[in-house]
C-alpha cells in the first residue's frame, strides 16, 4: 500500500514537472505580477554542513534523543543507503541544486537529490487528517519578501542531517526564506520536538543563484531491497 502511495505520488510530480513551462508560459510567474517576492531559480547551498551542530557543541538532548543518536551510524543505518527520502529539513542541505518554482497556490521545490519534488501549499492550514510521511505537509504564508513555511506531519525514519540527528513523529519545523540578494537565498530553520529536545534550536543555509543550470537525473543505486541483474 505504501510503496504504491509512493509510485503514484511519483508519476503526479513528474506529469506536475512536465506542465510546468506550459502554465509560465501562459502565465508567466504569477508572483511578480502582486509584488510579492520571487524566488524562483536554481540554486546551490554555498557551504556543506553535514552536521547542524557546529563541531565541539552538544545539542540539547532529551534521554531520548541522545539514546537514538548513540545508535546512528552514517555505514549502517543512514536511511539514504536505503535511498529514502532526505526529510526536512536534511534535504535542504544536501549539496546538489534545487530549483524552486512559484505557481499559483504553491511554492515547488525541485531538489536534484532523488529528484524530489516538495511542495509547500500557501492556499490552506494544515489538514486534520495527515498520514505521517518523510517530508511532512509544509504550509507557507508571506510575511513581506520572506516565505515562513511551517511543516508538521513527518514519519520518525529520516534523520534531520547528515550524521545521524533523530527526531520523533511530533518535530515540527519553521521555515524563513528570502532572498538576501539576488544571488543569494537563505532559509532559517527553527526545529522543536519536544520527544527528541529539550528546547527549540535554530539553524540556517545560504545559496546561491546558478544562471543557466538545469536539474540533472538522479538514480540511487545502493537500495539493498533493489536486485540488480548482473
Amino acid at each position: 500500500m505504501v510503496r504504491n502511495r509512493i509510485r503514484v505520488s511519483m508519476v503526479i510530480g513528474a506529469v506536475f514537472l512536465f506542465v510546468l513551462p506550459a502554465i509560465f508560459a501562459q502565465t508567466g510567474n504569477p508572483y511578480k505580477a502582486t509584488g510579492v517576492h520571487d524566488l524562483a531559480g536554481v540554486w546551490i547551498i554555498d557551504h556543506f554542513q553535514p552536521a547542524l551542530f557546529p563541531k565541539g557543541t552538544t545539542p540539547p538532548f532529551t534521554p531520548w534523543g541522545e539514546a537514538q543518536f548513540k545508535k546512528a551510524n552514517t555505514l549502517v543505518n543512514d536511511p539514504n543507503l536505503a535511498c529514502l527520502p532526505h526529510g526536512i529539513p536534511r534535504l535542504m542541505f544536501v549539496p546538489l541544486p534545487m530549483e524552486i518554482f512559484q505557481v499559483p497556490d504553491k511554492v515547488l521545490i525541485y531538489v536534484e537529490a532523488g529528484n524530489q519534488l516538495r511542495q509547500i501549499h500557501v492556499n490552506r492550514g494544515h489538514r486534520n487528517d495527515l498520514d505521517p510521511t518523510y517530508n511532512g505537509d509544509s504550509v507557507g504564508k508571506w510575511e513581506g519578501e520572506t516565505l515562513v513555511v511551517d511543516t508538521i506531519g513527518f514519519n520518525d525514519v529520516t534523520w534531520l542531517d547528515h550524521v545521524g540527528l533523530p527526531h520523533s513523529e511530533g518535530l515540527h519545523v519553521v521555515e524563513r526564506i528570502h532572498r538576501a540578494d539576488h544571488d543569494t537565498l537563505v532559509d532559517d530553520f527553527t526545529i522543536e520536538d519536544t520527544k527528541a529536545y529539550t528546547k527549540p534550536w535554530t539553524a540556517s543555509q545560504t545559496y546561491h543563484l546558478k544562471p543557466g543550470w538545469e536539474i540533472a537525473e538522479y538514480v540511487c543505486d545502493n537500495n539493498k531491497y533493489v536486485y540488480h541483474e548482473k
